[in-house]
C-alpha cells in the first residue's frame, strides 16, 4: 500500500497523552487507524441522512417541483456579444500629471 508523509498540529493535552499511551512505533498505525474509524463513521452518517432525505415525501415533492423548473427553462443559451459593445468610450493611455 501507498504511504504518505504528513505533519498535524494536535493541542498539547491531546499530544502528550498520545505520546505517552501510544508506543513510537505503533503511532503511525494508530493514527490510520483513527482516521479510517472516523472517516468510516462520516460517510455512514452521510448515506443515513441521505436514505432518510429520499424517504421523506416532502423532499420527493420538492425535488418533483425542481424537475419540472428545470423542464421548463431548459431553453438554448446564447453567448452574449463581447464585452467591448457593453462598456463606453475608451480613454486614452497616456495622461499628464499636472495637467
Amino acid at each position: 500500500m501507498a504511504t504518505r508523509k504528513m505533519t498535524f498540529t494536535l493541542p498539547e493535552d491531546l499530544a502528550e497523552q498520545f505520546v505517552r499511551r501510544v508506543p513510537v512505533r505503533e503511532r503511525s498505525k494508530y493514527l490510520a487507524s483513527a482516521l479510517n474509524e472516523k472517516l468510516s463513521a462520516r460517510d455512514r452518517h452521510l448515506a443515513e441522512a441521505c436514505r432518510i432525505a429520499n424517504n421523506d415525501t416532502e423532499v420527493r415533492a420538492i425535488e418533483n417541483e425542481f424537475d419540472s423548473l428545470t423542464e421548463e427553462a431548459a431553453e438554448p443559451w446564447t453567448a452574449p456579444g463581447p464585452r467591448r459593445n457593453l462598456v463606453g468610450k475608451t480613454r486614452p493611455h497616456a495622461r499628464g500629471r499636472n495637467s
